[in-house]
């Protein structure tokens, strides 16, 4: 055992002490005290869903109406989630209140990325709201289940901070309105991610929690589009319908693997990987979606991308 996970391991039982001796909290130990597995198929497959997930934010972005774009994506998301989550029975009782929960801070997270995409270009909002998840990841499993940085995440942490505030300098720059904005949603994403995390560890089953909160979250946001709209969303038609289709199967798909990986490995670590999709994200902005790449935006680029890349170094 090296001197930094020594480390994190007396920290963490230190913090364990704490937690009252009932089974509750006995089972609280188990899911805490599980160490960290980035295996090279975890690693390759969170970097598919980065790639995933970079590709339906681009569709979401130049969508005409983007809040019905992503109640779309998350609805098509749902239905074909629907038969893995009957196939694959439910999770333990213990996690049901995570799943809903998380599917409830989703709806949070997407109106504010619709909100921060109405001014913002993909490669300035992006990176913002991606890059400062697992800086929060990290700040928010460290309290809530002991998951400590080392040396290498609390340099990712330095360097994710820089990034953002480089990405918000320049003509490049999103207004004010859509840098909040965009923020907003990094936070929202952090704690989805850390109820998800806590959620499919109590499980029992990883692919059960995954199925279902992505059946709970894609009817809940499509709902929440009917409450502010006061209509159904239309259904999808032509080219860009096709599109939003393929981005709900795409982004579904991208966020289980992210569940189940949050059940093997650290929740900082994992967010970290998949927050590779900053870079992905800046390349479909600039030559897809034709969008001025900056310096400033792409030093604040690779600048977070670095972080990240510390960040996934536990």
């Amino acid at each position: 055992m090296t001197a930094g996970w020594a480390f994190e391991a007396a920290a963490t039982h230190r913090w364990l002490s704490f937690l009252p001796s009932s089974r509750k909290g006995r089972k609280f130990r188990q899911v805490l005290r599980r160490k960290a597995d980035m295996s090279p198929v975890v690693i390759g497959l969170l970097l598919a869903s980065a790639l995933a997930h970079a590709v339906w934010n681009a569709i979401v972005r130049s969508g005409q109406d983007r809040f019905w774009s992503l109640a779309i994506i998350c609805l098509v998301g749902a239905i074909a989630a629907l038969p893995f989550a009957f196939g694959l029975g439910l999770p333990a009782t213990a996690s049901w209140p995570y799943l809903v929960l998380s599917s409830v801070l989703q709806i949070g997270y997407s109106l504010f990325l619709v909100r921060a995409y109405r001014d913002g270009d993909l490669s300035s909002v992006y990176p913002i709201a991606r890059g400062s998840a697992p800086l929060l990841v990290t700040l928010a499993a460290a309290v809530v289940a002991g998951e400590l940085p080392n040396t290498a995440g609390l340099t990712g942490i330095f360097l994710v901070s820089s990034g953002i505030i480089l990405l918000t300098l320049g003509n490049g720059r999103p207004d004010g309105k859509s840098a909040i904005a965009a923020f907003a949603t990094g936070i929202f994403i952090a704690s989805y991610m850390v109820v998800d995390g806590l959620g499919v560890r109590l499980s029992e089953r990883a692919t059960s929690y995954a199925a279902w909160q992505a059946v709970v979250a894609g009817v809940l946001i499509p709902l929440s589009y009917i409450v502010i709209r006061r209509r159904a969303p239309g259904l999808p038609r032509g080219k860009e319908g096709a599109l939003v289709v393929g981005a709900g199967i795409l982004g579904t798909l991208g966020y289980c693997i992210a569940v189940w990986a949050m059940s093997r490995s650290t929740m900082g670590g994992v967010s970290a990987i998949r927050e590779t999709s900053i870079v992905f994200a800046a390349l479909i902005g600039t030559f897809v979606l034709n969008e001025k790449m900056r310096w400033q935006k792409f030093l604040g680029v690779l600048v977070v991308t670095a972080g990240v890349v510390c960040l996934s170094a536990r």
